[in-house]
């Protein structure tokens, strides 16, 4: 049962993006308003279903890694608008599993032993060329404008820090499952609701495109929840590690289901990037 939880959150926000992708004349609004309705709906579900017992402090935190999670799936979404899904991933996952382990040892103090310091900054190295290889522009197809694809790597950096941020909070709570999943998806739903009000987009909630995205929140909402107990039957490292070989699917996905095109110089470095990633990952979860 414990590596079944290890591989949903992987399968489920693998899928995610290609579902969001999938639905047509959608953008940025339709899409986190979407994601994040499905989310909300889940927790709502579950937590009638489960009645957890609740507590102040851990559901405001949530609350507060919910809202993070936002700014770094709107970078995201951006992302996939300018770049591609398959483009996007690689590059997402890996700023995420260079920033969650440096967040875990200059906060949380894992990395302790020498041993472990070493083959964990050597992960992070292999991550960041990685990454590096993954977003090397690919000329010829829309992926490789310098402009189109600089603007897009800042976006992605800097939203990215939502990302490590949303999964670096978990780490400091303890409390009921499905209560701090509700609470995450009500930080969500506020964050949303902020975002949409200060772009001038609160219209979408009317538009129909917003609601055939809740199928890829709902897919999200179960992968995030079984990432929640994955981190107490597994632990933080292992955990968030295989979770983000989401980027395996995903990348492949966008590739072979979205047909997003690449020179074949584009998929070589794909190819070594994401090889990359998995090995850097791997190595910053050895010990």
């Amino acid at each position: 049962m414990n590596y079944l939880f290890l591989f949903i959150p992987a399968i489920g926000w693998g899928l995610m993006p290609m579902f969001v992708a999938g639905v047509k004349k959608s953008n940025i609004y339709h899409q986190i308003l979407g994601t994040v309705l499905g989310a909300f709906i889940f927790g709502v579900v579950m937590t009638l279903i489960k009645r957890p017992t609740f507590d102040g402090t851990t559901f405001m935190l949530a609350m507060l890694a919910g809202a993070a999670w936002v700014i770094g799936q709107v970078g995201q979404y951006y992302s996939y608008s300018k770049v591609g899904v398959s483009e996007t991933m690689p590059i997402s996952t890996g700023l995420q599993l260079i920033g969650v382990p440096l967040v875990g040892v200059l906060i949380f103090g894992e990395w302790a032993s020498t041993q472990a310091k070493i083959f964990g900054f050597l992960g992070i190295l292999v991550l960041i060329i990685g990454v590096a290889c993954a977003s090397l522009t690919d000329k010829g197809t829309a992926e490789g404008g310098k402009k189109n694809q600089t603007t897009t790597m800042i976006v992605l950096v800097l939203t990215t820090l939502g990302y490590i941020t949303s999964s670096s909070i978990p780490k400091a709570l303890k409390g009921d499952n499905t209560m701090i999943f509700f609470g995450e998806t009500i930080g969500m739903l506020i964050a949303t609701v902020i975002y949409l009000l200060a772009t001038k987009k609160i219209g979408v909630v009317k538009e129909k495109e917003s609601y055939q995205v809740i199928p890829a929140g709902l897919i999200y909402a179960v992968a995030a929840l079984a990432y929640i107990v994955s981190v107490k039957m597994n632990g933080v490292n292992l955990a968030f590690v295989m979770s983000q070989l989401c980027v395996v699917i995903s990348t492949l996905g966008g590739s072979i289901f979205l047909h997003e095109q690449k020179t074949k110089k584009g998929y070589i470095y794909t190819a070594i990037g994401l090889v990359l990633i998995v090995a850097g990952a791997v190595l910053t979860s050895v010990f």
